[in-house]
């Protein structure tokens, strides 16, 4: 899947193709049995075990929990995803696993696990970007999808925007440049105590809250050199978080005194309605930087004869109401076929896996049991 690789040949998969995926990415061990069938992927069994309750006394994911934690339940959660397909004599032609980007200790558990299973059954193991597969997930379960497309990952790792010929070739138009739209969620949900899982809470209490209660900073980002292409004062089309991150900071603990000035007005009281107010407009700050984005970018390829038919989104602030809801909006302004996928698909899956690879192995892009996992994204500079 190379970032900038011309049209590929159209290589469709073929109908009663079954691919066991699994996925170990981070902290969702996670495994699936997706067939194709009448033109898109089908999901036959997604079983998913999460490890919040493991890491949310710590605020976040520790690598070296996660991966222990993987290993005690990967064997179970295959042996399940297997068991709920009621496959019924119906033979599995491959094994697809998230190999990159992630926990490197996370994902050698997962990987160790497909190549051995690869081996047993005598079939070929397909290793899948992360990134790329969140952009297939709204296609789970769906109709065919049209050509060309935009796509938006926005998760808690990667926030990113590509344009797409097809899921085994894109191009990448921006990228986050500091946190990942959901980082910053959680970093937000944090500062206002809300708990962990953040992003989840920061959404919930924002329902309680006014989104224009305070007005947070908009990023202006222009090209960074010549060989990005464009002059400096041209916008480019990637995001930055860490701005709002500080704003934040700044209004629940108060700007930090400086030597030689007026001291700063306290803080105001952090009440549960300013609470409300500042998750409220925090989201909606972050969630409008998005839309802007995709906006410029829907402009820019129009302008180039390149208008997407689709806009395919994943990751796991997709599943995020705001986002959901501006998304929708945007299809329906546009005339743009938006694919959100599934609240179920949203976060990390292996289904998402197993859909990729029926794509790669239809094109009989097969990987040895050489394949290593890899801690970054080949997709351009993920």
């Amino acid at each position: 899947m190379s970032p900038s690789a011309p049209n590929n040949p159209p290589h469709e998969p073929t109908d009663g193709t079954l691919i066991l995926g699994i996925e170990t990415s981070c902290d969702e061990t996670a495994a699936s049995i997706v067939e194709w069938r009448d033109g898109a992927p089908h999901v036959l069994s997604n079983v998913v075990s999460t490890q919040h309750e493991i890491h949310a006394r710590y605020a976040g994911v520790v690598p070296e929990l996660a991966s222990r934690a993987h290993l005690e339940r990967i064997v179970p959660v295959v042996r399940e995803a297997l068991r709920s397909a009621d496959l019924q004599g119906k033979h599995v032609s491959a094994v697809a696993v998230g190999n990159r980007p992630g926990l490197i200790g996370s994902l050698l558990v997962g990987n160790a696990a497909a190549k051995a299973y690869a081996w047993s059954l005598g079939i070929p193991v397909i290793g899948i970007d992360h990134i790329a597969a969140h952009l297939v997930a709204g296609l789970l379960d769906a109709p065919p999808v049209r050509w060309p497309a935009l796509g938006l990952v926005a998760s808690g790792g990667h926030t990113h925007l590509f344009r797409m010929d097809g899921p085994r070739s894109m191009t990448l138009l921006g990228r986050t440049i500091d946190d990942a739209i959901g980082e910053a969620f959680d970093k937000a949900a944090t500062l206002l105590s809300l708990g962990y899982p953040g992003g989840p809470l920061l959404d919930e209490r924002s329902s309680l809250g006014d989104p224009a209660a305070m007005r947070f900073p908009t990023p202006r980002l222009t090209a960074r050199s010549a060989r990005e292409g464009g002059q400096s004062t041209e916008r480019t089309l990637d995001f930055s978080f860490s701005g709002m991150k500080t704003a934040l900071l700044y209004a629940v603990r108060g700007i930090p005194p400086v030597a030689n000035r007026p001291a700063p007005r306290p803080p105001l009281p952090l009440t549960e309605q300013r609470v409300s107010d500042l998750a409220a407009s925090f989201q909606s700050a972050a969630v409008n930087q998005v839309m802007d984005v995709l906006k410029r970018a829907l402009e820019r390829l129009e302008a180039e004869n390149d208008r997407p038919a689709t806009l395919l989104v994943g990751g796991g602030v997709t599943a995020n109401r705001h986002l959901r809801a501006e998304l929708t909006q945007f299809g329906t302004t546009h005339g743009i076929d938006v694919r959100l996928p599934a609240q179920k698909y949203c976060v990390d899956n292996a289904a998402m896996i197993a859909a990729l690879a029926h794509w790669r192995y239809a094109a009989r892009e097969h990987d040895t049991l050489r394949l290593a996992p890899r801690s970054h994204s080949m997709l351009g500079r993920c």
